[in-house]
């Protein structure tokens, strides 16, 4: 016996609501979520950066600052010669450079950085377009007529 075509219409409705649930609303968040990661380590090296500047506009070798040393107990410390300074590069990385040698490293990661953030970008659009896709099919399967323009809103 052939099931109602109603049974199936509902079933291939779940299918693709679902779809858009458990997959790409998932992906959606995983990727923006790596984005604003991605944007936070831009935000870390322009702060090291305008840090470098700072000390290079003091002109002098030695700094006292506080350090913390984790669960926000802070020491202070007397840097001797600040003219080096360890830069993380990654990987739990530290380089030790100049001021100079940071701030070169600095541009060329937050370029890097910045060009990744835009793929990211890129990569959330496009799974916003499936799901636009996905919901057009939907609005197609169930027979419901377009809504104007004025009424659309974001997908999310």
């Amino acid at each position: 016996m052939v099931p109602p075509l109603d049974s199936n219409l509902d079933r291939k409705v779940l299918q693709y609501e679902t779809f858009i649930s458990d997959v790409l609303k998932k992906d959606l968040q995983k990727v923006l979520e790596q984005r604003d990661q991605v944007y936070e380590k831009i935000s870390q090296y322009l702060q090291l950066k305008n840090t470098i500047q700072s000390l290079q506009e003091a002109e002098s070798q030695q700094l006292k600052t506080e350090v913390d040393l984790g669960c926000n107990f802070f020491v202070q410390a007397q840097i001797e010669d600040s003219s080096r300074i360890f830069v993380a590069v990654g990987f739990s990385f530290f380089v030790e450079m100049t001021h100079d040698e940071a701030l070169r490293f600095i541009d060329k990661k937050t370029n890097q950085l910045t060009a990744f953030t835009e793929q990211l970008t890129k990569d959330s659009a496009k799974i916003k377009a499936n799901i636009r896709m996905v919901l057009e099919g939907l609005r197609e399967l169930q027979g419901l007529s377009d809504l104007p323009e004025t009424q659309r809103g974001d997908v999310l």
